[in-house]
């Protein structure tokens, strides 16, 4: 007798398939617990059309995780934290701490699909993958950056326009 599949049978085989047993196994013990159908024409061409559907379905959502891909690798998320003078992270940088910075750039990702192991307590770039559908994964940069070295860069910006006018004062003089 042949049937297919609705469910995963352990020794038998996966949803979908097509499988020979015996008639009274099928009949007494598959098709009653809803583990399986019997293999007429008509199970058969609606097993191929859910086939096709699944396919399609395969193939928008692949299709999206690559779009979704290509804008995550677009970006950078940098944070900024107190840390040490040998360059460690007073706290430290998660998974939620990403998906939010993702989010102010634009791109709504759970924070579970976040794959870091360990969350991020040294100043510097790294890399976090990211699993997205259908089995794509992207990668996005992330910076962390140090309290101390931002207030350098400010003072820095700051006193360059004070440089430049007292320069100008002094020309005209």
């Amino acid at each position: 007798m042949d049937i297919i599949l609705t469910e995963n049978v352990k020794g038998l085989g996966a949803i979908g398939e097509v499988v020979k047993v015996k008639a009274g196994y099928g009949r007494n013990y598959l098709v009653p617990q809803g583990v399986a159908v019997e293999a007429s024409a008509r199970n058969l061409n609606e097993l191929e059309h859910h086939k096709r559907q699944l396919t399609r379905k395969a193939e928008k959502l692949s299709q999206e995780a690559a779009d979704v891909k290509a804008r995550i690798e677009a970006i950078e998320c940098s944070f900024v934290h107190k840390s040490s003078e040998d360059g460690k992270l007073f706290g430290s940088v998660t998974s939620m701490e990403i998906a939010e910075g993702m989010a102010a750039k634009g791109v709504e990702i759970d924070r579970r699909k976040i794959l870091l192991e360990q969350p991020i307590k040294t100043l510097g770039k790294h890399e976090v993958e990211i699993k997205l559908n259908a089995g794509v994964n992207a990668t996005i940069k992330v910076t962390v950056l140090s309290t101390e070295s931002t207030e350098k860069k400010a003072a820095e910006i700051k006193a360059e326009p004070q440089i430049a006018a007292e320069e100008t004062v002094a020309e005209e003089k």
